[in-house]
């Protein structure tokens, strides 16, 4: 706790977080209750890899010099692979100013879902990319460089033209496996909320009663919720059908691994949304993802440690 205080932490969202409200939330309230320095990058989640890359170093070198500590950066699905390239691309300049990267269910490697996705004759056509261009740069006002990116043959071009620096900085890639059981269809996850004070009508009532009743209501919020862990499932038994790969749904194992990382694979069975939304099923005596995001840390400031010691040592 003492070594975690000495750093500040960045957390990157993945592909379409700007239009989920308690992405990393619960996360973000965990560690300011420890009384931790933490930040969600203002980042726009559908822009390119690049761009992000960008913002991102202007955001660390803003965080390092306003609290003269070293940032630790966590990124989840697409926004591990914004912190990575960020590293690749600026290392000259960041080093010393970023203590370690955790990469969350990241795509690094790619994602067959992108790819399938935007590969013309197979799964996708041009009307398929017309209404993906639709959603993202019309309606999200996004980029389809975002998705782009994450396909495996721009991933393939980008790491192979920009090195990250594994041997120099404390580098965890943390990857899941979906489970597809029949009870994962009753799961519901909670992606929004709703206040009630703008949805219930109150009838006139005296000054003091009215005024109590309005901070009563504006206390309460209505879960908005949705069955993602289902359409996990869904996704990830199509990835192990059609490409015999064990996924989270979203990513498959072998792609969120960077090679020179230290690797976690829990064994429980979770899917790509859990790390950054909450469930309304608690698994009682297991861990949350707040308390796997603080794990995570403290491996990054315990490897950083070791690594120090065998320089000094050598």
């Amino acid at each position: 706790m003492a070594r975690l205080a000495l750093r500040s932490f960045c957390m990157m969202s993945g592909l379409f977080s700007n239009h989920s409200p308690l992405y990393f939330v619960n996360t973000k309230r965990f560690f300011s209750k420890m009384g931790l320095t933490c930040h969600i990058a203002k980042i726009h989640s559908e822009a390119s890899v690049e761009k992000n890359a960008r913002e991102l170093k202007l955001y660390i070198e803003e965080l390092y010099w306003g609290s003269g500590k070293q940032v630790l950066l966590l990124g989840h699905s697409k926004g591990g692979v914004d912190a990575a390239a960020t590293l690749s691309l600026y290392w000259s300049e960041l080093k010393g100013k970023v203590a370690g990267l955790a990469l969350v269910q990241s795509p690094y490697g790619g994602t067959p879902v992108a790819s399938d996705i935007l590969r013309e004759g197979q799964i996708a056509d041009r009307e398929t990319r017309r209404i993906m261009e639709l959603i993202v740069c019309k309606l999200i006002k996004g980029d389809m460089r975002a998705l782009e990116d994450l396909t495996y043959g721009r991933r393939k071009e980008f790491i192979s033209r920009h090195k990250l620096p594994v041997g120099e900085l404390p580098i965890i890639s943390f990857h899941t496996e979906a489970s597809v059981v029949p009870t994962v269809l009753a799961t519901m996850t909670r992606i929004a909320h709703a206040e009630l004070l703008p949805l219930l009508a109150v009838a006139p009532l005296p000054r003091f009663l009215s005024e109590y009743m309005e901070s009563l209501l504006a206390s309460l919020k209505l879960p908005v919720v949705m069955p993602v862990s289902a359409a996990m499932a869904v996704s990830a038994l199509h990835l192990r059908l059609r490409y015999g790969e064990r996924s989270d749904g979203l990513v498959t194992r072998r792609d969120a691994e960077v090679p020179g990382s230290v690797v976690v694979r829990p064994e429980r069975r979770l899917d790509h949304a859990w790390m950054v939304l909450s469930t309304l099923r608690k698994c009682r005596g297991e861990a949350d993802a707040t308390q796997v995001c603080e794990a995570l840390m403290a491996m990054l400031v315990e490897i950083g440690r070791k690594k120090e010691s065998l320089l000094i040592s050598c």
